[in-house]
């Protein structure tokens, strides 16, 4: 298995150590057999001699046996936490473009239901490995002792278990069905959490997501689920039963046709009722590991950025200019935003308006690394930018649907008197309750979120602010707080500002006004300034003379 040479890469010496300890294991359990086979079956020697003996070399196997599953087992977790550990690295380092085409339930599902089967499959190895050392030892052991029936009692227990694995094919392959609707179970849970009160208000959509979404996908993951525990169930009864025949057939190959004495026949017997447990067991747990398989493949159809130790990036270099030169970017649907030509100056405040699917928001990823484009280039300062994560490390931004972080950062920890005066120009002095570094409540209203938000935004000092729309959710009075004084002050402080805004009467604020149409960006000269600075009070003019049908 994949699984298994993972770990065997990762964990060379102390999996050959283990595995070491587990053939120890499994040759001091042939070794009493061996020692019941020859000093008890005919007792030869002090009775109490041979019994101190017995219980010495149980005492010892018990010992072995018990250190090298722990020793696997603890092996295992520290693979799995190695393992989570990268997958999350691979997320952080994935680019968002990527992120969005993979989708948030099989991200969560793979976090959660993936990593806990391949934790339960390191929990079940032991049993594996145990079961599998356990029956070449007896086998060669019984081989000894008698060859013949030892092939036809192989032949019968091959017979057993090659069954049983095409019962647990069948589980494999209901497990990787299974796996499917378990993803398509978390979109479900994602859509009924994200969307409860739309739901909530619709309850005809809340049926139909109920009905035709959700129970479909759940019927679905029943089926699968039960159909492998069926397969499972019915491997584990066929091994029971057919390791009982073969005890039976071994005392006829002895008995019935004289290939060997009783002693031996009795032996044989031992030896499979010894061996029936580990197999048992073995079996059992060949599809936690199947499943622990499919797991790991679902990891790797991620396609996530390649595993990196480090978190790639440096202090990016002064700069003087921005521009994206023939830059575009397309999206699978067919919406296609560019070719851009433009141009960012240290220091500058600039607007930049459009209609809804202008492509706005798309121009935003583009301008800060988020996007890689399709076509054409960026420079700073006339050199192409190649590395990306020194050049978003330029960048602050709060889109649309951000997600508000409880922990202020800087690039030397945070500043005092800039958090001071910040807070205060935010108006959030009464609202924020800080332990060090740490906002210890942001349970706050969408406004007052945006306004921590941008107290996130400057305590990390980053050269550029881009805000998505930051005004939309500000009552009147502090929106032309933040128009008229907010961002004046960031201008005085050397930001570079970029804001996406519908607030047309505050158009004439920004030293450059730029709109997105249909994907194409043009920069409005001053008759288009000032005819788009006017457009609400043109329509309120219009809305007051009767002329509602514009």
């Amino acid at each position: 298995m994949k699984l298994l040479a993972l770990v065997y890469r990762h964990y060379r010496w102390p999996f050959l150590a283990i595995t070491l300890l587990s053939l120890l294991s499994a040759l001091l359990g042939i070794g009493v057999i061996a020692f019941i086979n020859q000093r008890l079956i005919t007792p030869v020697g002090e009775p109490l001699w041979m019994l101190a003996q017995l219980l010495g070399l149980i005492v010892l196997l018990l010992v072995l046996t018990l250190g090298s599953q722990l020793a696997l087992t603890t092996l295992g977790h520290h693979f799995v936490y190695a393992l989570r550990g990268r997958l999350l690295k691979q997320l952080l380092d994935t680019d968002v473009q990527q992120l969005r085409t993979i989708g948030s339930a099989p991200l969560l599902a793979s976090l959660s239901s993936d990593i806990r089967s391949i934790t339960l499959a390191f929990v079940r190895l032991p049993e594996l490995v145990q079961g599998s050392v356990l029956t070449l030892g007896a086998c060669a052991y019984l081989a000894w002792l008698s060859p013949g029936m030892l092939l036809v009692t192989a032949l019968w227990v091959t017979l057993t278990m090659v069954v049983g694995w095409l019962l647990v094919q069948r589980v494999y392959a209901h497990l990787h069905r299974m796996r499917g609707a378990e993803d398509r179970l978390y979109q479900d849970y994602q859509a009924m959490i994200e969307g409860s009160r739309e739901l909530m208000l619709n309850r005809q959509r809340a049926q139909c997501l109920y009905a035709e979404q959700y129970q479909p996908n759940a019927l679905d993951y029943r089926h699968h689920v039960i159909r492998a525990d069926t397969y499972h169930l019915s491997a584990i009864n066929w091994s029971n039963i057919m390791m009982l025949g073969a005890i039976g057939l071994s005392f006829f190959l002895a008995n019935g046709l004289g290939w060997a004495d009783g002693t031996v026949a009795s032996t044989f017997a031992l030896t499979l009722l010894f061996l029936r447990t580990p197999l048992l067991q073995a079996i059992g747990a060949l599809p936690t590991l199947v499943a622990a398989q499919v797991a790991f493949d679902k990891l790797a159809a991620l396609a996530l950025a390649e595993h990196s130790e480090h978190f790639a990036g440096q202090a990016p270099r002064p700069w003087q200019h921005l521009t994206l030169e023939g830059v575009s970017f397309g999206y699978q649907g067919g919406f296609t935003v560019g070719p851009v030509d433009f141009t960012v100056r240290r220091g500058e405040l600039i607007f930049l308006i459009g209609g809804n699917g202008s492509g706005k928001s798309t121009l935003a990823m583009l301008l800060t690394g988020l996007h890689r484009p399709s076509a054409g280039r960026l420079l700073l300062d006339d050199q192409v930018v190649d590395d990306w994560h020194a050049y978003r490390g330029l960048f602050s931004a709060i889109f649309t649907d951000f997600h508000l972080f409880d922990r202020l950062l800087g690039p030397q920890g945070v500043d005092p008197a800039l958090l001071d005066e910040w807070v205060a120009r935010l108006e959030m002095g009464h609202k924020l309750q800080l332990e060090g570094e740490r906002i210890t409540d942001i349970q706050l209203s969408q406004g007052q979120r945006k306004r921590v938000a941008l107290l996130l935004a400057i305590a990390e000092q980053r050269d550029i602010l881009l805000f998505d729309e930051w005004a939309a959710d500000q009552d009147p009075q502090f929106r032309r707080i933040f128009y008229q004084v907010l961002l004046p002050r960031l201008k005085e402080m050397g930001k570079t500002v970029i804001a996406i805004s519908h607030d047309d009467h505050y158009f004439h604020l920004a030293d450059r006004l730029l709109e997105m149409r249909s994907g194409q960006l043009h920069e409005l000269d001053a008759q288009e300034r000032a005819s788009a600075s006017h457009d609400v009070v043109a329509r309120l003019d219009l809305r007051h003379s009767g002329g509602s049908h514009v």
